[in-house]
Formats: C-alpha cells, sequence, structure tokens
C-alpha cells in the first residue's frame, strides 16, 4: 500500500488529488491549516474508500508549518510515495497594492515550501527506487504577471530540472499548469471571474485525471485541456512584451 501526501487537501484541486488517490486505494496524509475540515475529510474519505488517512494541520507561509511536513515526508515508519505539493492561493490586484507581507507570504507557500519538502521527500523515494512529486503551478506561470505568475513560473523550471536530475533513478517529478479550475481559489481571493467564458473552466477532477495520466507516462509537464496546451504553445512564440499586455489585460478581469 503505497500513500500519498497532499498540501492543501480539503478544497480544489488538493481535494480532488485525495478522492482520487483514496479510491485507487492509497493512504493518505493531508495537510492544510483547518484542523476541524481535516478531520471532517479524512472521516469521509476512511468511510468512503476504506484506506487510512492522517491529518496534519500546518500553515505553510510559517517555519513551523513547513517543518512539520518536512519532518513527516522523513519519518520511515510510513514512507510517502507520493507528494502533491497543492497548496496556493492569489492576492488581488496589481504590484504594489498588494502588502509586501501578502508577497512574501506567497512566495513562502509557493516556493520555499516547494523547495524544502521535495527535498525532503526526494532521498527516501530514490533510495526505494520509486515515488512521484507533483508539484502544482499554473497556467499563469507562462504569462508575465507580478508575484503569482513568477512563483508559478519557479515551480515550472525548478520541477522540471530536478526531474533531469533524477533521471534513471525511478523517481518522477511533474510540473501541474492548469487554467481556470472551479475551485474556491478565485473567491478565497476576492477575484471576481464573471468575465471567464464557460469554455475556460476545467473540473477539478478533469485536471486531477489528466495530472496523474501525465505523471504515468513520465512527463515534467502537464497541462490540462487542449485549449490550454494552445494557450501555453502561443505564450512561448510570443515576445515577452506582448505577452505582458495580454496579461495584464486578463487580470482586469479580477477588478
Amino acid at each position: 500500500m503505497t500513500t500519498a501526501l497532499i498540501t492543501g487537501a480539503t478544497a480544489g484541486i488538493g481535494a480532488a488529488f485525495a478522492r482520487r488517490l483514496a479510491k485507487d486505494g492509497r493512504d493518505l496524509v493531508l495537510v492544510a491549516r483547518d484542523a476541524d475540515r481535516l478531520a471532517d475529510t479524512a472521516a469521509e474519505l476512511t468511510k468512503k474508500y476504506g484506506v487510512e488517512v492522517e491529518v496534519l494541520p500546518a500553515d505553510l507561509a510559517t517555519d513551523a508549518g513547513i517543518g512539520a511536513v518536512e519532518e513527516r515526508l522523513r519519518d520511515g515508519a510510513r514512507p510517502v510515495d507520493i507528494l502533491i505539493n497543492n497548496a496556493g492561493f492569489g492576492n488581488k490586484g496589481s504590484f504594489l497594492t498588494v502588502p509586501l507581507d501578502q508577497e512574501l507570504d506567497m512566495l513562502k507557500v509557493h516556493v520555499e515550501a516547494i523547495l524544502r519538502t521535495t527535498t525532503a521527500a526526494l532521498p527516501g523515494m530514490r533510495e526505494r527506487g520509486f515515488g512521484g512529486v507533483v508539484n502544482v503551478a499554473s497556467v499563469a506561470a507562462f504569462l508575465p504577471r507580478g508575484t503569482y505568475g513568477a512563483s508559478k513560473a519557479w515551480v515550472v523550471s525548478f520541477t522540471q530540472g530536478v526531474a533531469r536530475d533524477l533521471g534513471g533513478t525511478g523517481v518522477r517529478l511533474m510540473a501541474l499548469a492548469p487554467g481556470f479550475t472551479r475551485t474556491e481559489f478565485h473567491q478565497r481571493a476576492g477575484m471576481g471571474t464573471s468575465n471567464v467564458p464557460a469554455w475556460g473552466w476545467l473540473s477539478a477532477e478533469r485536471v486531477v485525471d489528466e495530472a496523474l495520466r501525465d505523471l504515468a507516462k513520465g512527463r515534467s509537464l502537464s497541462i490540462p485541456g487542449k485549449r490550454y496546451k494552445a494557450v501555453v504553445a502561443v505564450a512561448r512564440l510570443l515576445p515577452s512584451g506582448k505577452l505582458g499586455g495580454v496579461s495584464a489585460k486578463a487580470a482586469r478581469t479580477y477588478e
């Protein structure tokens, strides 16, 4: 029986990963800030799928929270074979309108937490010759737009670089870059999405299904949905100046 650790596991893409992996018969370690919501999610998954579910309340915007997850990943008693770094958030507004402490919290969660937890998980996986890490990025990684896009670009670059370094070890790393997905993400950030067309939305379940298929194929980058694959392909061809204008216009949807 393999065990998966999922951060940001009580809502959205993280919760969809938890349901899918539990359905597949994997034991889980669920990480999130809300202890009560974690307990409810764990009880529901255990009852429905009969898997063992640990809960680990932790705020990944703090050293203590990241440290708790690192400690669990290094625990050899019940090794973690799959790490899903899903925790993340957005800030509404353009640069300089968002308080600096919120920008730093974002970098803590999107960059430092992923660096530290991936580093904690990989030695055991490499030693066992098996394992997988999925670091959740965003299509925003390919569009120059403030701290959020920059942090997600780091996730993609970091993950693909480490995937190359660990080639042949039996350990797979993949960056997951979804587009607009129906979750609590935008609501929590206070972002309006009324101007996003219906065709632009993906379900969290679809994102997870495509991600796990791509991970099984050994891909280092997964972009769910043909439309978003096309968006990223075009973004890679356009000059950065034109991309900045496009992403700035899109961002006004959230005002």
